[in-house]
């Protein structure tokens, strides 16, 4: 199985967790979306593409630029299943939910996914490489169980195809390391 590891993104900043580079790419995500109208979940997309997720730090400049309060901000992160608060893996599994794929497995293959990936939904594996997304609905409903890794959708998926598939990625991630 030919698997390659999802580029990061181009305009992704590398903070290494630095508090100073944290802050300046939420400023800065926050001059280019304040004064637009309806400006939360576009300015919060824009400080999850760069830091690859939301830090806890981000909500009250936030909220204070846009005259909300930290209740308002966090409510729309914690609302929304795409929002991440803590960093993710360099490749994010989605397993689908949906009732096509729940009629065909689904829930045993996110249990699954699991236990191979030591981690629960919305979380990372220990290494870094994956992080564990449930989706619902992949538009594979004729072709379920379905799960997508990075931007590429895997329909029919057995546990057997789940293992080479993060055994191939795992290796791809590696091998990028060294």
């Amino acid at each position: 199985m030919n698997v390659k590891s999802d580029p990061p993104q181009a305009n992704a900043v590398v903070t290494d967790g630095d508090p100073a580079a944290i802050a300046q790419a939420i400023a800065a995500a926050i001059e280019r979306h304040a004064q637009r109208p309806g400006a939360l979940l576009p300015l919060l997309h824009d400080v999850q593409d760069h830091l690859g997720y939301l830090p806890t730090g981000s909500v009250a400049p936030i909220a204070q630029a846009l005259n909300l309060s930290r209740a308002e901000v966090h409510g729309v992160i914690t609302f929304y299943h795409h929002f991440r608060q803590q960093p993710g893996g360099r490749n994010v599994l989605r397993v689908c939910q949906a009732e096509a794929c729940q009629a065909m497995g689904s829930g045993a293959l996110m249990a699954h996914a699991r236990a191979r990936l030591g981690c629960a939904p919305h979380g990372r594996s220990d290494d870094g490489v994956f992080s564990l997304e449930p989706v619902y609905c992949l538009g594979q409903c004729a072709n379920s169980p379905a799960v997508m890794l990075g931007e590429r959708v895997y329909a029919r998926m057995t546990a057997a195809r789940l293992d080479a598939l993060i055994a191939a990625t795992t290796e791809a991630a590696a091998a990028e390391t060294t």
